[in-house]
């Protein structure tokens, strides 16, 4: 379950008009993709190659962190394609009828987007063995020693599969996609020109300087920066002009708790539990779970990817430890003096 953060770059927003905004601030094509310029590279070769041999792109992999744009590149695959796209989750297919019926009502060249796709059930994959490599589907009528099997043919898709987990899929059916991509974090400076591209959409004015303050909070994730965005724009608008300038986006971020790096209470909470309870020393996910009160998924897909990329915290064989720049950005110290000076 999702947890009610800002910074959670997991979630996505629950009220209609908000999902409906943040869809607008999607970008369509490539041009306006901003960030991630080794994949549309290799991409866009793709696709132009399928285009002029008038096939269908190959099946394809995103991976990486939540929030980085794999649901939003799907859709640009299918808008630069000219082709439909059909999307779904791993979790709403339950049977292998509910594929059937998905791909079924495809036609030739449609683009099949299923995010989760780690979650697909065991049974579902098998199905989709023989989809993604010959279009056909085996189905199974009656039970028993009546059973037979019907082997129908699909049209010629594209599956466009999305996954925080590459670990967890099977690997026949991580072997199938014929292109393999892992988006990456941002850079400050892209998700400051994402930040500007975003409140020209939504008609806000906003200063150079504050975008850039922005950037350096939204945790190198688009996601976040938009939804940090939305909150600044509504602390500007009651407390302002409506223009979005640098002293105003202070404010709103002291207001809303996160500070400099990006962390939110519940980040610096986990890093203060270890910090006071183990120290330097390795603590295990199922322990720092028991710790926080969290469960063990939500550490691994909320809190980690974030404070490892920033290098806050380590993974070690024997478990997590906290690094001495997170120390130093909690204003704690840990044991003799001589393991102090260490943080000068």
């Amino acid at each position: 379950m999702a947890i009610e953060r800002i910074v959670n770059s997991t979630s996505e927003p629950d009220d209609p008009k908000d999902q409906e905004l943040e869809n607008s601030l999607r970008p369509k094509d490539f041009a306006s993709y901003i960030g991630q310029d080794r994949i549309k590279k290799n991409l866009k070769l793709a696709i132009e190659a399928s285009q002029k041999r008038q096939e269908p792109l190959d099946h394809v992999l995103l991976f990486g962190p939540p929030g980085l744009g794999k649901t939003t590149m799907a859709s640009v695959i299918a808008n630069e394609m000219g082709a439909q796209i059909r999307i779904t989750s791993g979790p709403a297919i339950e049977r292998a009828g509910d594929l059937a019926s998905l791909l079924t009502n495809l036609q030739d060249g449609d683009i099949l987007f299923i995010d989760e796709i780690h979650r697909l059930h065991r049974s579902v994959e098998e199905v989709l063995y023989s989809a993604m490599e010959d279009f056909k589907i085996d189905i199974m009528l009656g039970k028993g020693p009546s059973a037979r099997s019907l082997r129908l043919d699909v049209p010629k898709f594209t599956l466009i599969g999305a996954t925080t987990r590459t670990g967890a899929l099977a690997a026949p059916l991580r072997d199938r996609f014929g292109m393999v991509h892992r988006l990456e974090f941002y850079s400050p400076t892209e998700i400051a020109e994402i930040i500007k591209r975003a409140a020209s959409i939504l008609g806000t004015d906003i200063h150079s300087n504050a975008a850039e303050l922005l950037s350096t909070r939204a945790r190198l994730t688009p996601r976040i920066a938009n939804r940090l965005l939305r909150r600044v724009r509504d602390f500007a608008d009651v407390n302002g002009d409506g223009i979005i300038d640098e002293p105003l986006t202070t404010q709103a971020l002291q207001l809303l708790e996160i500070d400099e790096l990006g962390l939110d209470p519940a980040d610096r909470q986990l890093l203060s539990s270890i910090i006071e309870s183990y120290g330097f020393n390795p603590v295990g996910l199922n322990t720092l779970a028991a710790l926080t009160g969290d469960e063990a998924t939500t550490i691994e897909d909320y809190y980690e990817p974030y404070l490892l990329q920033i290098g806050l915290l380590e993974r070690t064989p024997r478990g997590r430890k906290i690094t001495h720049k997170a120390l130093k950005h909690m204003g704690k110290s840990i044991g003799s003096q001589d393991e102090q000076t260490k943080l000068v």
